[in-house]
Formats: C-alpha cells, structure tokens, sequence
C-alpha cells in the first residue's frame, strides 16, 4: 500500500469525513476502543454509509505502521488539488488575488500548518517549488485539518520564472526577512499580492529575494529572533485581509 492513501489519527479522519466521504475505501477501528471520542467518530461513518472493520491492535499496527494511531486508520484516494494549472487562477475573474509562495519549506508539519493558515484565509493559491520542498502526505494532511485539499497547492518546476509571470502580471511580490527597511504593517495589501515566505534557517533564496518587490519584517519585540514560517504566513495574510476587510471600520 502508498503510504500517501493511508490516514490515522481523529482529526485527519474527521476531516475527510466532513469534506471527502466519497474518498475513503477501507475504515479500521480498534476493537477494545469504546470512548465517546471514537463512539462520536462512529457516528459520522456510520451517517456516511460507511463501512467498519473492527481489528486487534496488533492488525491495526500493520495496516497503519503507526503506534500512535489512535485506534482508527482509514484507507483513502489520495486528494488532488482543487486547480493543477496556476494560470486557471491567475485568469479567474477576480480583482485581489492573494497567494502564498513557500520557498523551500521541506518540513511537513510546517506545509501543514501553512495550508490550513491558507485555508482559513481565503488564500487563491499556495505556490511552492518542485524540487526541495514538501509534498502532500499523511503528516500534512492531519496537521493541516482536511485543508490540504481545500486550498489549490500547486508546485512548480521553476519558481523564478513563476515569480516573474506574477510580477508581470502586476501581482506584487511581498518577501519576508528578519532583517528588513520595512514592516509588514507598511505595505498596501489591497491590491493583488503574494507573500514570499523562506525556510526557517535560510530565509529565501537570493534569487527569490532580488525578484521581490519589497523585503519586510514581522516586528518582534523580545529576544526571539524568528517566527514559525506558518506563524509569519498567518500574521501576513490577515493583515491583508484586514487592510481589505476591515479597513473602514471605525475605532
């Protein structure tokens, strides 16, 4: 079996359950578990027509290569991304897009949490390199709560290239740096934009950084020298969402 088909744990199975009951084939339950956790998860199969194999410990293990299970394993189809070809996006009939560009995140549980921020953010698009990044797995898909197929995640062969169409296409390119003349506080965000998030060690790559159309930083104000990329991400896209939403607002 792919590992990529296979999913344990409540929340991802809860997840699929809620957006994607037509992609589950197999659902394995631990015999001996009868808590109301797994009893309310029951539940939901079963409103879903469902089937239920109920196995040992010992068979669970076998089918999911996991000992922190949770006592449910689900084989599924693996999600695909709601668009594959960026320019459906790029041309769709909207004024402000907004998109996120993860240059060399490599650790799932960082994707993960970057696609549910994304989701939860009306994000049009997560774009990411090919090569030297994270792909969807099981991890990404538990951490992220079911978004991973809720937001297009669409990786590129090159993503300078793909930098320069968005520029070309008068998308701005926002980069994010620890060191920086500017603040995220100090752009306007109301027009169509892309956040360019680095990895955690390295930052962005020097030619992600000189495509940019502006470097800023998250202010910090302790001794903590850098954000997760996933913590950045979120405080980034929301302030656009603010700036778009909520601008008018009075105090």
């Amino acid at each position: 079996m792919n590992y990529k088909n296979i999913i344990c744990g409540f929340h991802a199975i809860n997840s699929r359950l809620k957006y994607y009951p037509d992609s589950i084939k197999e659902i394995y339950i631990d015999e001996n578990r009868k808590d109301k956790r797994i009893l309310s998860l029951i539940n939901l199969i079963n409103l879903n027509n469902l089937t239920i194999n109920y196995i040992n410990k010992e068979e669970l293990y076998k089918i999911s290569q996991k000992n922190n299970n949770q006592g449910i394993v689900c084989i599924c189809d693996k999600l695909n991304s709601k668009v594959k070809n960026l320019d459906e996006i790029l041309n769709q009939e909207t004024n402000d897009l907004l998109l996120l560009i993860l240059d060399g995140i490599t650790d799932p549980h960082n994707l993960g949490a970057c696609l549910r921020t994304a989701s939860a953010a009306g994000v049009d698009a997560v774009i990411a390199p090919r090569n030297r990044s994270a792909t969807i797995n099981e991890t990404v898909e538990r951490v992220s709560c079911g978004a991973s197929g809720l937001v297009p995640y669409i990786q590129v062969t090159n993503l300078a290239r793909t930098m320069r169409e968005l520029n070309e296409r008068n998308i701005s390119l926002i980069g994010t740096d620890s060191i920086a003349n500017y603040s995220i506080y100090d752009i306007d965000a109301t027009t169509s934009i892309a956040f360019v998030m680095g990895a955690e060690d390295k930052g962005m790559r020097r030619l992600s950084r000189e495509i940019c159309s502006k470097i800023v930083q998250i202010p910090i104000y302790s001794s903590i020298e850098s954000l997760n990329v996933s913590v950045s991400s979120a405080i980034c896209l929301y302030e656009a969402i603010r700036q778009r939403k909520f601008n008018n607002i009075s105090n």
